[in-house]
């Protein structure tokens, strides 16, 4: 994903400089660095954990990634109350245990938390709808950080936004910890097809209307016109919320998803280690349905968690977030 526009001057703050040796240094913290780190995830799945139990899990069945928070998201429904990020030490612990790398998540806005979960030398920082935001009214400035950023979205202007802010990686909202992929699949279609649209006006190049679209989503001009461009967003997309199965991670990917966020539907089921290899399988060859078939074949129904009814869901969770 080659970025069209050459940076603008905010893109180069947050740079971290460590002296190796006196003729090698290395410097962390750039766009391109941020931006490429979750390049490397793409394909794979990232499993929500609040344990190094859990967190062993998930590296043995495959997860590119281990995201640390305190209560899987069904566990943060049930709960109520505020819900903040995981314990320093957790989250030290399980930096100690896996060898794949681990993501914390901070509360919408709170940039200090981000600032102390950088200090634990997490590799990604998600700026969570799980979590109780701390911020109604704006998101943090993720340019600082010399950490990367992975941040949720409900349609293209969402994700344009958090991608102007400094976001590395985006995650097409559902609804976490239900047991339900219908959200995720909603919102991935319309970012979609809002992104099939600017694709649209830029080859007829009505620069005025994608002008009248960036003003529409409250984004910037330089991102509306990179995504017409390269006809996706200019970051890895993760799909996430609700999905529980091995189908339900392929159908993500179908539709064009650069990979799955999985939580409370792996560690809420009674099989989490088949279930956790069996969404690895079903995402990597989701091209595959003789291989999905086999994933599929892996779980079991009656071993899945229960998931929520309409009732039972109190909020929504993807509808926090700043507006614009």
């Amino acid at each position: 994903m080659k970025n069209l526009f050459p940076e603008r001057s905010y893109m180069k703050t947050g740079l971290s400089i460590q002296q190796l040796t006196p003729d090698e240094k290395v410097t962390r913290g750039t766009n391109k660095v941020k931006r490429g780190f979750a390049r490397m995830t793409k394909g794979g799945v990232i499993m929500d954990v609040t344990s190094v139990e859990q967190a062993h899990i998930a590296e043995d069945a495959g997860s590119v990634a281990a995201m640390v928070l305190d209560k899987l998201p069904i566990d943060v429904r049930r709960a109520g109350g505020v819900a903040r990020p995981a314990s320093i030490p957790i989250i030290c612990d399980i930096l100690e245990a896996i060898t794949i790398p681990v993501m914390a998540k901070c509360r919408l806005g709170h940039t200090y938390e981000a600032k102390v979960l950088q200090e634990t030398g997490a590799d990604c920082i998600d700026e969570s709808e799980v979590l109780t935001p701390a911020d109604e009214l704006r998101h943090i400035w993720k340019w600082d950080f010399a950490a990367p950023f992975v941040c949720g979205a409900l349609d293209l202007g969402s994700a344009l936004r958090r991608i102007d802010e400094g976001a590395a990686m985006i995650r097409t909202k559902g609804e976490p910890g239900t047991g339900n992929v219908a959200e995720a699949i909603r919102h991935i279609r319309l970012v979609n097809g809002e992104i099939n649209e600017i694709k649209r006006l830029l080859e007829v190049e009505d620069y005025q209307q994608l002008l009248f679209k960036s003003r529409e989503m409250t984004c910037s001009y330089d991102t509306v016109l990179e995504t017409a461009k390269i006809g996706r967003l200019p970051v890895v997309n993760f799909a996430a919320g609700g999905i529980t199965t091995p189908a339900d991670a392929a159908q993500m990917m179908m539709l064009g998803a650069d990979g799955i966020f999985v939580g409370s539907g792996i560690f809420k089921s009674e099989d989490p280690m088949q279930r956790a290899s069996a969404v690895v399988l079903a995402t990597s060859y989701w091209d595959n349905p003789e291989v999905v078939y086999e994933a599929q074949e892996m779980v079991s129904e009656q071993k899945a968690m229960m998931g929520l009814t309409g009732s039972e869901m109190k909020f929504k969770m993807q509808n926090r977030g700043a507006k614009l």
